[in-house]
């Protein structure tokens, strides 16, 4: 299965948005925190996590899903809210811990929540597998359409809620895409030193559903992966596990000195870029313009431009509102 023209000028502007995006956000949350770091500090205070590198995982999957079809997600979480429709504007005012945002400013980055397209993500690894799996139980126990994807990164393949939530959809059948986001470092630990197996495809194996490893970071590959999975599971076929092999641009957290990584590690993958690679396979391969490509870039900096502005301009909330909405 292979993108429209229409498909992959969305995948390219969607990256663009979740791009520019973490560019400025990261911008901002430097504010107040230099010369010395303190996370304490400035407009955006507490942990950042950026997904630049990641953005094919996010759009090659969420190309095929609709609003009613259900996300969790992870403590990297913007890319993959981007591509599923979550409200940028709210999702900016939520991380600046306004009024405005989706949970009124009380769930900050990591705990970004929008019913109105069925996401949500968690700080904690693996979080998101069994809620997912229980959205799927749901939808095929009420008849309903829809299919539910999870995201984890290939740590969290290590967790026990990986091989629970592995078993009980493939034992129930259910309409589940599972996608490991392999960055190859968790944390501070490279892949190597703590999985046993070269790619954690070969797991899905075990409990009797397809695994696909996808390579290269390409956003054309996952999208075809992606289609495949999501069709089966939206035919009754059951669950799939994608793993995709990408490429995360910045430290495990804004402040990581990634002291870890090997001299020169970062050099390849930041050469093979998706974004510049996915705009030359379209000026090859759909006659996309210099013009066009300028006003899509455009119009991406004005989409997250204004939601910075509306975040910024936005009011904080009153202390007494953290006594609400809490349970008892």
């Amino acid at each position: 299965m292979l993108p429209t023209r229409d498909q992959k000028l969305w995948m390219y502007e969607t990256m663009l948005v979740s791009r520019f995006f973490e560019e400025t956000i990261e911008q901002i949350y430097l504010e107040g925190k230099k010369p010395v770091f303190n996370m304490a500090k400035g407009p955006i205070p507490g942990e950042m996590h950026l997904s630049n590198g990641q953005e094919p995982c996010a759009v090659g999957v969420c190309a095929h899903l609709t609003p009613s079809d259900i996300v969790t997600s992870t403590h990297r979480p913007h890319h993959v809210a981007i591509a599923k429709g979550v409200d940028l504007k709210k999702m900016a005012a939520e991380i600046f811990g306004k009024k405005t945002g989706l949970s009124g400013g009380r769930g900050g980055h990591m705990h970004i929540f929008d019913p109105d397209v069925n996401f949500s993500c968690s700080g904690i690894i693996a979080q998101g597998m069994g809620p997912a799996v229980g959205a799927a139980l749901s939808r095929k126990l009420q008849g309903k359409e829809g299919v539910a994807v999870s995201y984890i990164g290939e740590g969290a393949a290590n967790q026990g809620a990986f091989h629970e939530a592995l078993n009980l959809a493939a034992l129930w059948k259910l309409p589940v895409i599972f996608v490991v986001e392999d960055n190859a470092w968790g944390i501070s630990v490279s892949k190597e030193s703590s999985t046993a197996v070269p790619n954690n495809a070969l797991r899905a194996q075990a409990y009797g559903m397809p695994g696909h490893l996808v390579k290269g970071n390409d956003p054309i590959a996952v999208f075809s992966a992606a289609g495949e999975a999501i069709r089966l599971a939206r035919s009754g076929g059951g669950p799939t596990l994608i793993d995709i092999e990408t490429d995360r641009l910045a430290g495990h957290f804004m402040g990581d000195a990634e002291g870890y990584r090997p001299k020169g590690e970062l050099d390849s993958p930041r050469a093979r870029d998706a974004i510049p690679a996915l705009l030359k396979r379209l000026q090859a391969e759909d006659g996309l313009t210099d013009a066009d490509n300028a006003e899509i870039v455009a119009r991406a900096r004005r989409k997250v431009d204004e939601a910075i502005k509306f975040a910024r301009e936005s009011e904080y909330p009153a202390p007494e509102e953290a006594l609400e909405k809490v349970f008892a």
